[in-house]
C-alpha cells in the first residue's frame, strides 16, 4: 500500500513502538525495504534527500518505482523527502508523487521555522501528503553538534511550534547527530527531555540520526515516544560492506549479482532492526487496511 506517513505514525504513537524510515537511492535498496516491510508485517517510510535525488536518486524516477513496489505489497509504505529545506525542492518532490515531506528549517530562528512550516503543512496536507517538521537543529556528528545542548528541543517552544503548524510529526533534537561518530563513541541522549516532549506534544515524534546511536539508546528511545527512528550511514555501510565480502568471496562474480547480494544483505539488516524497534508484526497480508488505529 502506497500511503503517506500520517496514519502509520498515529499507530505507532497509540501504540508504543517505532516505525523505520530508511534512505534509499536506488532500486535495490527500495526492493530490500518493500521486502522486509513485507516479511515482517511492518509499516516502514522510505526517504529520499533533496542532495541525494539531486546527485543520483531522481525524484521523477524514484516516485513511480516506489509506489509501484508498495502497491504489490498489503503493509503500508510511504515515501518521504527528507529535510527538505527549500520551497523548490519540496514542491518538486510533491510534484513527482512522494507521498509525505519533511520541511526542515530548524536553523532559522522559531518564528521563521513557524512560517515556513506552516505553509509546507498547509500545501502538504491540501494534496493528502503528511508533513514532518523539525524544531531544535540535529546537527553533524562531525561537529559534535550532539553535544551542544542549546540545540536541543524546548518542549514548551514546541507544544506552541506544533499548534500554530499542525505539522503531523516532529524530528526532535535530544542527542543524536547526522553521520558517523567517532569509533567507539555511543551519544548520550537526554531521555528526560524526550519523556516531557511526549508528554507535552502527546503526538508522533520523530528521532534523527539513528546509525551509531547504539540499540540500548534506540531501545529507550521507543520506550519514551520515539514513533519514527530515521536509519541512512549505518545502511549504507552494512550494503557496500556485503558487496565487498561477495567480490573478495568470488572476484569474477556477475555485476547483477553483486547488486542481489546487496539487496538481501541490506534487507536482513532492515528486518533484524524492525524487531529492533517493535513495528514488525502489526499488519497481516490479509487485511490490506491495516490495523485499526483506536
Amino acid at each position: 500500500m502506497y500511503v503517506s506517513m500520517k496514519e502509520m505514525l498515529l499507530h505507532a504513537h497509540r501504540n508504543g513502538y517505532a516505525v523505520m524510515a530508511i534512505n534509499c537511492t536506488d532500486m535495490e535498496q527500495a526492493k530490500a525495504i518493500v521486502q522486509a516491510a513485507r516479511e515482517e508485517c511492518s509499516a516502514v517510510i522510505i526517504n529520499v534527500s533533496p542532495r541525494q535525488m539531486k546527485a543520483h536518486a531522481f525524484g521523477e524516477i524514484m516516485a513511480p518505482m516506489i509506489r509501484g513496489l508498495a502497491q504489490e505489497v498489503d503493509v503500508p509504505v510511504a515515501f518521504n523527502l527528507d529535510h527538505g529545506s527549500n520551497y523548490e525542492d519540496i514542491t518538486h518532490a510533491m510534484r513527482c508523487g512522494f507521498s509525505s515531506v519533511m520541511i526542515d528549517s530548524s536553523s532559522y530562528g522559531f518564528e521563521e521555522n513557524v512560517r515556513r512550516t506552516s505553509l509546507i503543512a498547509s500545501l502538504a496536507h491540501s494534496m493528502g501528503m503528511s508533513c514532518e517538521a523539525e524544531l531544535g537543529h540535529v546537527g553533524q556528528a562531525v561537529e559534535a553538534d550532539n553535544t551542544k545542548i542549546d540545540l536541543y528541543t524546548n518542549p514548551e517552544q514546541a507544544k506552541e511550534f506544533v499548534e500554530r503548524t499542525e505539522c503531523d510529526c516532529l524530528a526532535v533534537a535530544i542527542g543524536t547527530a547526522h553521520g558517523s561518530y567517532p569509533k567507539g563513541f555511543v551519544p548520550r541522549l537526554d531521555f528526560d527531555r524526550l519523556t516531557l516532549l511526549k508528554t507535552a506534544l502527546d503526538m508522533p515524534l520523530v528521532l534523527h540520526g539513528g546509525s551509531g546511536a547504539g540499540e540500548d539508546n534506540i531501545r529507550r528511545a521507543v520506550a519514551c515516544g520515539i514513533n519514527k527512528i530515521n536509519v541512512c550511514t549505518d545502511l549504507f555501510k552494512h550494503g557496500r560492506q556485503v558487496m565487498a565480502d561477495a567480490m573478495k568471496k568470488n572476484p569474477d562474480i556477475d555485476y547483477m549479482d553483486v547488486n542481489i547480494a546487496a539487496q538481501n544483505g541490506m534487507k536482513d539488516y532492515i528486518k533484524a532492526y524492525m524487531r529492533l524497534i517493535g513495528s514488525s508484526g502489526w499488519y497481516t497480508f490479509e487485511k490490506s487496511t491495516g490495523p485499526e488505529l483506536d
